[in-house]
């Protein structure tokens, strides 16, 4: 059994386990698991990844509910998924359209599917999850950014009191435009997940991260979208080191380790 099943939750906090990448699991006080974004390959070529083993065995996580943000292949892992539906059949995925339908091409029964898209909401068993926009699907001409190709989500989890923003792949200047911040900043997520990049420029780099951070009036900051790939890492401690001590909290998750929130 994976540890995090084995975690004694208090109520209206969360257990957090990073797996690296994206990939995240959440527990309630309940004792629901949720993983968002599960992406554990087998195939890990070493001038690719930076870990030869991947970081889960799928059935060793006793999972009720998965959450996707958008249909890339790190992001929506049928491999992954067909895994951990052989081993708990009764998880539920919740996603975009085009998530969806990947797994319904891959074997996923109906059934166990939600679609969702930013402004809808979902339960997940005592949890509830807000679903917002990551990238606007319209693009944003003004900063020369094209509409992306599949739906880019955010979601927001409220285990109880305490809420947890996922940001999932946001634009790069994502803090610039309220009609983003605003439906979160709504939600007094109190701690937040943030993709994002010191050079890559297709998500925020740190400092618009940062401001992000401030303008969710996050309490807590965990930074997320490395320690997978050998070309697309970066170092947390670089990023923590952006913000002042009268700023958000920014907390580094070991890899492949469990946090309990409020900590």
């Amino acid at each position: 059994m994976h540890r995090l099943n084995e975690i004694n939750v208090p109520p209206d906090h969360v257990a957090l386990h990073w797996l690296g990448q994206s990939s995240f699991a959440f527990k309630s006080s309940e004792g629901t698991v949720i993983q968002c974004d599960p992406y554990f390959p087998h195939d890990r070529p070493a001038d690719r990844f930076i870990h030869a083993e991947p970081p889960l065995n799928e059935s060793d996580l006793e999972t009720d509910y998965v959450i996707l943000t958008h249909d890339h292949g790190d992001h929506t892992c049928v491999e992954s998924i067909g895994r951990i539906h052989e081993a708990f059949p009764d998880c539920r995925y919740v996603g975009p359209s085009e998530s969806i339908e990947n797994l319904l091409d891959n074997g996923i029964p109906m059934e166990l599917t939600t679609e969702v898209t930013a402004g809808e909401e979902a339960r997940l068993g005592d949890v509830t999850a807000h679903v917002v926009w990551a990238k606007p699907p319209e693009g944003v001409p003004e900063d020369n950014i094209e509409p992306p190709g599949v739906q880019h989500l955010g979601f927001v989890l409220s285990f109880g009191v305490t809420n947890l923003y996922i940001s999932g792949d946001p634009i790069n200047t994502f803090a610039n435009h309220e009609e983003l911040i605003a439906p979160i900043a709504k939600l007094e997520p109190d701690i937040g997940i943030l993709t994002t990049h010191p050079t890559e420029g297709e998500f925020p780099f740190f400092d618009g991260s940062v401001e992000t951070a401030f303008k969710l009036g996050l309490r807590t900051v965990v930074p997320a979208h490395y320690q997978c790939f050998v070309s697309r890492n970066y170092d947390p401690g670089e990023y923590i080191q952006k913000f002042p001590e009268d700023g958000p909290l920014p907390l580094i998750i070991p890899y492949n380790e469990s946090i309990v929130y409020p900590v």
